[in-house]
């Protein structure tokens, strides 16, 4: 089974000797559990799109540093991408970008989050959870502002906490969308935090969220990637 991965973003140049890119992360991600998915990536933000959505089985939507608000070229034509994917009725997961611009693509709005940074390890109320795990939360890391602040129509909540309402949407059954980063590992995290500590991130939020990953911290990564894994062989 093939996954087209929408690059919407890529690690910051200042890790990028460290770490993988945010596509390759989706493919360690989903390895780390044995799932063995054949891949091919489009980095959609330097204008690079497939032929149609019909050249992979199944698609998901990075991260990026961008906002979904600014309406940049690419973005409109990765939102009529979007459209088309779920026309043909194709598998599509979100993960915090794209979480945003597919709720955006179908009718809903995003914008800066007015109570700041949701950062470093973040625990989710699962909500419908009968076909994903017999529990209730999960834990994995986060770096946003912006959230989804009016779901669309036709979405369903699935994860959700006090600090971000729509955490995680569901489309029927072809569409999986979370704000949080089950790619990211807590080293990773922990890099990125630093880097972007006293330019993007104010000092203080950056430090609250590096005290959360301090020795032993997990997360429910893998635990993610298998709900991931099964919606969308199913």
């Amino acid at each position: 089974m093939k996954i087209g991965i929408l690059a919407a973003g890529t690690t910051p140049d200042d890790l990028s000797a460290e770490y993988p890119s945010y596509a390759q992360m989706f493919v360690n991600l989903f390895s780390s559990i044995n799932e063995e998915f054949e891949y091919e990536f489009f980095d959609v933000r330097n204008d690079i799109f497939p032929a149609s959505e019909q050249v992979a089985d199944a698609w998901l939507i990075t991260g990026s540093k961008h906002g979904v608000y600014e309406n940049l070229p690419w973005m409109v034509r990765l939102k009529d991408l979007i459209v088309a994917i779920n026309k043909a009725g194709k598998p599509l997961v979100g993960i915090c970008f794209g979480h945003q611009i597919i709720a955006e693509a179908m009718g809903g709005k995003v914008e800066k989050f007015s109570g700041g940074w949701g950062l470093s390890l973040q625990t989710y109320k699962l909500l419908n959870s009968d076909d994903m795990t017999p529990d209730r939360e999960f834990t994995i890391n986060a770096i946003h502002q912006d959230q989804v602040v009016e779901k669309p129509a036709g979405a369903d909540v699935i994860a959700t906490s006090d600090f971000c309402q729509y955490a995680g949407l569901k489309y029927g059954d072809k569409i999986i969308t979370f704000q949080a980063h089950p790619e990211f590992t807590v080293d990773f995290e922990r890099s990125l935090l630093n880097v972007r500590k006293g330019t993007v991130l104010p000092d203080a939020d950056a430090d609250a969220g590096l005290n959360k990953l301090g020795n032993g911290a997990t997360t429910d990564s893998k635990k993610v990637a298998g709900w991931l894994a099964e919606f969308i062989r199913r």
